[in-house]
C-alpha cells in the first residue's frame, strides 16, 4: 500500500462493506443490487486519475468532489451506467430471473454504498470534506487506522459464512450473517471511539515541560485498541508519543519535543504557494522547517498527526517547496514526486 506516500484506506475494505451492505437486504429489492453496491462503494476513489496531472494536484483534488454528497450523484451514476452497459452486453440476463432490475433502485442503492464510502474515510485520520465544494472543512473521526484487521474479519465472515451454512436457503442468501457483520462493525467502531475518548481525555490532563497543551488528538494504531498516538501543542512546541487509554499513561521514553521554528521571508513564500496553500489547508498539526541550499531554500511540511514513532523518517504525507533568493517558488514535491510550476 506504500504508507509512506498514502494514508488513505485501502480498496479492499471498501469492497467488502459494499458487498456486505448489498447481502444485508438490498439484494432482495433488485438484481444487480451486490455488484451495483460493490463497485459504488468504492468508486469515490476514482479521484485518483487526478494524479495525471501530477502529484500536488492528485493531492489537492484527493477526497474531494468525488467523496462529497453532492459529488456522489455523479459516482452513483456512472456505476449504475457502467452496470447498465453489463447488463445489456451479457443479454439483459441476471442470476435470478424473476428478480429485474430497477434502476431506480440501483441508483438510490449506489449512493447508499458511496456513503458507506464517506464514513469509512471519516473514521481514520486523514479526514474527507463531504460538505465540499460549498463547505470545503476538513472532518475526521481518528478512530480506526488505515488499515485495519478487525475490519476484514468482521466483513469477510460476513460474506463467507453463508456458503457453509446457508446451502439451502433460497437466493439471494446470506442476509443474517450480512446483518450481523455490519452490527460487528458498528460494535467495533462504538468501542474505539470509547478508548479514544479515553485517551484524548487523559492528553489533555497532562503537561509537556511544565506547560499545558492548548490542544490535543489521539490517533489509532491497527490491531490495538488501547495504544494511541498523540500529539500536544503548546505555543512554543509540539509534543508526541504513545497513550495507553486504560492506564491515561503516556510513553515518557519515546516522548519527543518538536519546537516551533520561526517564520522568514522564505517559509512565508512557501506557504503561499499552491502546495503549500493545499498542504495548510489539509494539515492538523503542520511543522514547516527550512533547510538551505547554495541558491535555492527548500522548506519541508510534515503533518505530526502521521510521524508515527515507527514511521518516523520515512516519507509519510510530507512535502517541500523550493524557492529561490527572489522567493519565487521553482519546484513543488510530494512524497518523492516533483511537480514544477505553473500552480496556482
Amino acid at each position: 500500500m506504500g504508507l509512506c506516500y498514502k494514508f488513505y484506506l485501502e480498496p479492499i475494505t471498501h469492497f467488502l462493506t459494499g458487498a456486505v451492505l448489498a447481502r444485508a437486504g438490498f439484494n432482495r429489492k433488485t438484481a444487480l443490487a451486490t455488484a451495483t453496491m460493490t463497485l459504488a462503494a468504492e468508486a469515490p476513489d476514482l479521484d485518483i486519475v487526478s494524479n495525471l496531472r501530477g502529484p500536488v494536484f492528485g493531492f489537492a483534488h484527493h477526497r474531494g468532489f468525488t467523496h462529497s454528497f453532492l459529488g456522489l450523484f455523479l459516482v452513483s451514476a456512472l456505476v449504475v451506467g457502467f452496470m447498465y452497459l453489463v447488463w445489456r452486453l451479457r443479454g439483459r440476463r441476471t442470476n435470478i430471473p424473476d428478480l429485474p432490475p430497477r434502476w431506480g433502485l440501483l441508483f438510490l442503492f449506489a449512493y447508499i454504498a458511496g456513503l458507506s464510502h464517506i464514513l469509512l474515510d471519516f473514521t481514520n485520520n486523514y479526514g474527507v470534506r463531504p460538505f465540499w465544494p460549498f463547505w470545503e472543512n476538513w472532518y475526521s473521526w481518528d478512530i480506526v487506522f488505515i488499515l485495519e484487521p478487525a475490519l476484514y474479519i468482521f466483513l469477510i465472515a460476513g460474506l463467507v459464512f453463508p456458503v457453509f451454512f446457508s446451502r439451502h436457503e433460497p437466493l439471494p442468501r446470506g442476509r443474517k450473517a450480512a446483518v450481523l457483520a455490519l452490527i460487528g462493525v458498528a460494535g467495533l467502531y462504538a468501542f474505539r471511539d470509547h478508548e479514544h475518548r479515553h485517551a484524548v481525555k487523559a492528553l489533555q490532563q497532562q503537561t509537556f515541560q511544565s506547560a499545558k497543551p492548548s490542544r490535543v488528538s489521539a490517533y489509532p494504531y491497527y490491531w490495538s485498541p488501547f495504544r494511541w498516538y498523540a500529539v500536544a501543542e503548546t505555543p512554543a512546541f509540539f509534543a508526541s508519543s504513545d497513550i495507553d487509554s486504560r492506564t491515561g499513561e503516556i510513553n515518557r521514553a519515546e516522548l519527543e519535543f518538536i519546537p516551533k521554528p520561526p517564520e522568514n521571508a522564505a517559509t512565508l513564500a512557501a506557504k503561499s504557494s499552491y502546495l503549500g496553500r493545499v498542504y495548510l489547508d489539509w494539515a492538523r498539526y503542520p511543522l514547516v522547517t527550512e533547510s538551505d541550499s547554495a541558491d535555492d531554500a527548500e522548506i519541508h511540511f510534515k503533518d505530526l498527526r502521521f510521524d508515527y514513532p515507527e514511521f518516523r523518517g520515512r516519507i509519510t504525507l510530507s512535502c517541500s517547496v523550493t524557492v529561490d533568493r527572489n522567493f519565487r517558488v521553482v519546484k513543488q514535491t510530494f512524497g518523492r514526486r516533483e511537480q514544477r510550476p505553473p500552480l496556482k
